[in-house]
């Protein structure tokens, strides 16, 4: 039985996932109201509908070819597909020319408390993501507590100006519910964050007793509404984690919430073994298995990539349920401190901080970041995108090689001097991977199109945030797919669609069909691309002029709304 958001129709409840696609998808939609039939009125009398979308063609998100159709929404789901030449209707969209298609769901996400800032999601919003997925990599905005919780509270009231109102996942979707948003919002639960406030930032195993209660926190976590776990392997304190303790917390989850989805332990000289480990952990747990941002890193192993997407199908077609997901990039984006070696980072950022002062661990850690720059290339593979202070805000949209040149520093000391003034709080882009690897894994048919971005906004943002902000779904279409032919448009539109919704188990959002939520993009086919650069990020895509979500319209005719009409959408088990 598939998990529903808490505002689906008891019909639809009732059904299996099978069942409601077949009767509700666009094909078999007919050509009436919703309810209407003998007895009932005719189109012109019933009540108007709050909008109308006319003569565009629909992609019902299935994969399926597109259809020329109109589309009725009342109260904030589609009531009506053809036949509404005659609707009478608040608002009419003349979609003629336009590709109609269910709104992106963003399967990887760190919007979560970007909406606190910027509630419209501008970046997001415009590229056409209606329904953001968060908590991912391990880290989720809550629970807190711990040894961290002091630290915690200081970094929430410095960005965002109040004292955080909540401790677990209950509180924080209470608080998105109260100061409202323009995107729905899902949440995974990270077991990261978990681990460091049970735990802490130690290297060690955890106790029978810190089990016991990260498994409740596990349990009580997706009982207040989280989807499923995710896992950042390569990040502190999670990678801390053995594979028998993930293993052992994710089978805890009940069983239609289990999606593990996880950033491997290793995305480059050990990328076989996270994926064999990855697997592992899944089949050991009998859980729904995502790879995230799925990519074979340095140019020594781009030859694993096609190896690391058949181990994923082989355990596909032996009944595992695996996909990946994956931005229109070749670089990733992280923070500064995965540069540095996983024994550096025992006792977190802190840990860390002190470990940078001693000269003889200073040398040492000197020689493996060195290691990894090495794969990459050289620092001009590191480009600083994010800082707190004022006077570090010059570095961001420059490469480290290119200001250590400016300011002629040594490349690593450079860094180690940033960390040391930012508190460990950098963000980087790293140039780690090729085009024939991404267009293999943006091909593979379990692979799902994600940002792994939060959200950002050219007037508000001060950072030079990774592009993938503003333009990873239209770059999907526009370059990937239109350009670059690795798939069909209708496939390509699954990809961020019915595809992640039926991974979530989201019933009444990802397709176009009766009784759907309407969350809708209206795109144009021959201009839909990406504008944002690396140097240059902060500029919407072209060929998006509408978008809505839950019936309202939040995007009007290229021009953002002031519309927040996005829900939190709570797993139910």
């Amino acid at each position: 039985m598939n998990i529903e958001s808490s505002h689906s129709s008891s019909a639809s409840a009732s059904m299996t996932r099978r069942e409601f696609l077949s009767s509700a998808v666009v094909a078999g939609a007919g050509s009436v109201l919703l309810g209407c039939g003998s007895g009932t009125p005719t189109v012109s009398s019933r009540p108007p509908l709050d909008l109308v979308i006319k003569g565009g063609h629909v992609f019902d998100g299935t994969g399926s070819e597109e259809k020329l159709l109109d589309v009725g929404i009342r109260d904030g789901r589609i009531v009506a597909l053809e036949g509404l030449q005659e609707a009478n209707a608040t608002r009419v969209i003349d979609a003629t020319g336009l590709k109609v298609v269910p709104g992106f769901i963003d399967i990887h996400s760190h919007v979560d408390l970007d909406l606190l800032q910027n509630p419209g999601a501008e970046s997001k919003i415009r590229q056409g993501v209606t329904t953001e997925v968060t908590g991912a990599d391990g880290m989720s905005v809550a629970p807190l507590g711990g040894a961290g919780l002091d630290r915690s509270l200081k970094a929430f009231r410095d960005d965002y100006g109040f004292d955080c109102p909540y401790r677990d996942m209950e509180g924080f979707f209470g608080l998105m519910e109260q100061r409202r948003h323009a995107p729905n919002l899902i949440s995974m639960i990270g077991l990261g964050t978990i681990r460091g406030v049970v735990v802490g930032e130690a290297n060690r195993p955890a106790t029978a007793d810190e089990m016991e209660q990260m498994r409740r926190a596990v349990i009580r976590a997706v009982e207040q509404g989280c989807w499923g776990v995710s896992t950042g392997l390569e990040y502190t304190p999670g990678s801390f984690a053995s594979t028998e303790e993930l293993t052992a917390l994710v089978r805890v989850v009940p069983e239609r919430c289990r999606i593990y989805a996880t950033h491997m332990r290793n995305e480059d000289n050990r990328l076989l073994e996270a994926i064999d480990e990855a697997i592992t952990i899944a089949r050991g747990a009998n859980a729904s298995l995502q790879v995230s941002h799925l990519k074979a890193s340095y140019k020594i192993n781009w030859g694993k990539q096609e190896r690391a997407i058949a181990m994923l199908q082989e355990a596909s077609d032996k009944g595992m349920n695996v996909h990946a997901d994956r931005y229109t990039y070749i670089a990733y984006n992280t923070d500064l401190v995965a540069l540095f070696p996983l024994w550096s980072r025992d006792g977190g950022t802190d840990g860390l901080l002190v470990r940078l002062k001693d000269p003889t661990q200073l040398l040492r850690i000197r020689g493996d970041v060195q290691r990894k720059i090495d794969g990459l290339g050289s620092w001009d593979a590191i480009l600083i995108s994010s800082v707190k202070r004022e006077d570090d805000r010059r570095y961001q949209g420059k490469t480290v090689q290119q200001i250590a040149a400016e300011e002629h520093v040594d490349p690593f000391d450079f860094v180690v001097t940033l960390m040391e003034r930012e508190d460990g709080d950098v963000s980087i882009v790293g140039f780690g991977m090729d085009e024939a690897g991404t267009e293999m894994v943006l091909r593979w048919k379990n692979t799902m199109i994600a940002s792994d971005a939060g959200s950002s906004s050219p007037t508000a943002s001060t950072s030079r945030p990774h592009p993938r902000a503003y333009g990873t779904f239209p770059r999907a279409i526009g370059y990937y797919q239109r350009e670059r032919k690795i798939t069909t448009l209708p496939d390509m539109i699954r990809k961020m669609t019915s595809l992640p919704a039926q991974k979530l188990g989201l019933a009444d959002r990802g397709t176009i069909g009766l009784r759907q939520a309407a969350d809708i993009v209206l795109f144009d086919y021959t201009l839909i691309n990406d504008r944002a650069t690396f140097f240059d990020p902060h500029k919407f895509p072209d060929g998006i002029p509408y978008v809505i979500v839950n019936g309202e319209v939040v995007v009007d005719n290229n021009v953002q709304t002031t519309a927040l009409p996005g829900k939190v959408l709570r797993s139910r088990i």
